[in-house]
């Protein structure tokens, strides 16, 4: 139980990172191999841990997106109504992109900048990550002598993954600034009219 136990926080710790944190993918594949947890308990609770995780990612940045400008939160308004019209896509979309293994952690920061509705999306991300963990953990052989340590290190020492996280933060930061309105049209009443949950 004790290894559930710790599973569970380390992955929901690690999905609670803003950037560089470790793909859980990794941490998933050192259990399966060095624990006797069943590989498709391990593919549910990783998936469950990490989608629980970036939705409080999600409503942390929520909270943070009160202190922005006015400016900023009138762009992030129109990115929002616009991803709101055609829901189907964007679920289409976040399922592609949670099966990818390019980092979430700034994808669910916008959303919740952005006051997208969260339950939809992190169930979208939940089903994309049980498909792509399921491929990772059965596909664990070429990290059989990596220790969870080493897998935690992962997203702090190697110069790709940097990159990629830190022009993720970019984007990121410039989504706030760019004017949305102007360049996808006003947010419909309906859209505008809608609480953000």
């Amino acid at each position: 139980m004790e290894d559930y136990l710790l599973l569970v926080l380390i992955v929901f710790g690690v999905n609670l990172m803003p950037a560089f944190g470790p793909p859980t993918w990794t941490i998933l594949v050192v259990y399966r191999l060095n624990t006797d947890i069943p590989t498709w308990l391990l593919v549910l609770i990783g998936a469950g841990a990490a989608a629980c995780g970036r939705l409080v990612l999600a409503h942390a940045f929520r909270l943070f997106g009160r202190h922005l400008s006015e400016k900023s939160r009138q762009n992030l308004e129109a990115a929002r109504a616009a991803l709101e019209r055609n829901r189907r896509n964007t679920i289409v979309a976040l399922a592609l992109f949670a099966i990818s293994p390019i980092p979430s952690a700034q994808l669910f920061e916008a959303a919740g900048l952005a006051g997208m509705r969260l339950l939809g999306f992190t169930a979208a991300f939940f089903a994309g990550r049980i498909v792509s963990y399921t491929i990772y953990a059965y596909g664990a052989g070429r990290l059989r002598d990596t220790s969870l340590g080493e897998a935690l290190q992962g997203g702090f020492n190697n110069p790709w993954v940097i990159g990629l996280q830190v022009m993720l933060i970019v984007a990121l930061v410039a989504m706030t600034r760019i004017k949305w309105a102007k360049m996808l049209g006003p947010p419909s009443e309906s859209c505008s009219d809608q609480p953000s949950r």
